[in-house]
């Protein structure tokens, strides 16, 4: 009897795997075109295996990383066989080169969404949207000190102050830094599209761009779940355009107040929900008892009346799976050393969540092959 499950590999052995997987090899066989003649350096290969190591260990720095990879005899044989492990300021000249070729990054990454939705079709069928904190490796604070002189320059200029929820002890408020805006496959928790802005960008505008690069990459989801600070007509006529059903919770506006969102009503009763015409942009809800002329009416799908009615089993059902962003956002931070934050400039913080998420995708790329079952 086969089984579904396969034991947890050892680290060395999942990135040895990520390195021969033909989306990693084409993406370093692409970086190998960009090279200028000159001093040979380390090889392409070592250099990419240094960028996944530093997120597959979730270590924060290079200097750290290049400390394990040293001591690590396993992780040094598969990085570098010859023996030659790159340097530190070899990591730090490679991420620059990355950031160069980000393009050429952002394809690798493509190509791995596109594989795992090829051996998931269900992949992306059902998303999550959210935004989470990232705080800047710098000051962001107006003074330098309390009752001194004003800062003339910050160490981060591309950090901006934004806001955040409470989180565990953690309290609310402002913070300073950048925001990562990311799409979530709410059935298996894995990134599916993002983007890095500053802190004080607003989320509702991210909403199309991230659906947009979901179907870049062929998925089309039914479905997308928000929380209540997407509620605003924007995020609804953007999902509208692009054939997906919106999953968001209700701000306490005054229509909302006045319950103009509740089912339509009679002398019977709160009229139940019959079903939707997606077609016809609307829902219909039928008399309790049928006894009402006529017995059911169309209500035309908006903000406060979507296509799937939020008193339905279903809307609820969909809206619990919007904590897969947020298992995502933790396991990413707190698994995948997305932070803290250990570089500056927006560029730099866009390629250090692109190396991260492309860890885990690649990773999680080689365990859905391991479940593969043989020919």
């Amino acid at each position: 009897m086969t089984s579904r499950t396969v034991a947890r590999r050892p680290v060395a052995d999942d990135l040895a795997y990520i390195l021969v997987s033909p989306e990693i090899r084409d993406f370093i066989d692409r970086l190998q075109t960009t090279r200028e003649t000159g001093r040979p350096g380390y090889p392409l290969r070592a250099m990419v295996g240094m960028a996944l190591a530093k997120s597959l260990y979730a270590l924060p720095t290079w200097t750290r990383t290049v400390a394990l990879v040293r001591e690590h005899r396993a992780l040094a044989a598969v990085i570098a066989p010859d023996g030659d492990i790159p340097s530190i300021f070899a990591c730090y000249r490679f991420t620059a080169k990355l950031r160069e070729h980000a393009s050429v990054l952002e394809d690798c990454i493509a190509a791995v969404v596109r594989a795992l939705k090829r051996r998931n079709p269900l992949l992306g069928w059902d998303v999550a949207i959210d935004a989470s904190d990232i705080p800047a490796y710098a000051n962001g604070q107006r003074y330098r000190y309390k009752g001194g002189p004003e800062r003339e320059k910050y160490s981060d200029p591309d950090a901006s102050w934004g806001h955040r929820s409470a989180v565990s002890t953690r309290k609310g408020g402002g913070f300073y830094g950048y925001r990562i805006h990311m799409a979530v496959c709410a059935k298996t928790d894995l990134p599916l599209a993002w983007t890095v802005e500053t802190a004080k960008a607003n989320e509702g505008p991210t909403v199309a761009p991230l659906l947009d690069k979901l179907h870049a990459l062929g998925i089309d989801p039914e479905t997308a779940a928000l929380d209540k600070g997407y509620d605003n007509t924007t995020v609804y006529d953007a999902c509208a355009e692009r054939g997906v059903l919106p999953v968001i919770a209700l701000r306490k506006t005054p229509a909302v107040l006045r319950g103009d969102h509740k089912p339509p009503c009679c002398e019977h009763g709160e009229w139940r929900f019959a079903g939707a015409d997606r077609k016809r942009g609307a829902t219909k809800w039928r008399c309790p008892t049928c006894e009402c002329q006529p017995a059911s009416v169309w209500v035309r799908a908006d903000r406060l009346h979507p296509l799937i009615p939020r008193e339905t089993k279903r809307w609820k059902g969909l809206y619990r799976g919007r904590a897969s962003v947020e298992r995502a956002f933790g396991r990413l931070k707190n698994e995948w050393a997305l932070a803290p934050l250990r570089v500056r400039r927006i560029e730099r913080v866009r390629t250090h969540a692109n190396l991260t998420i492309l860890a885990q995708l690649a990773c999680a790329l080689g365990h859905a092959e391991a479940l593969r079952p043989a020919a």
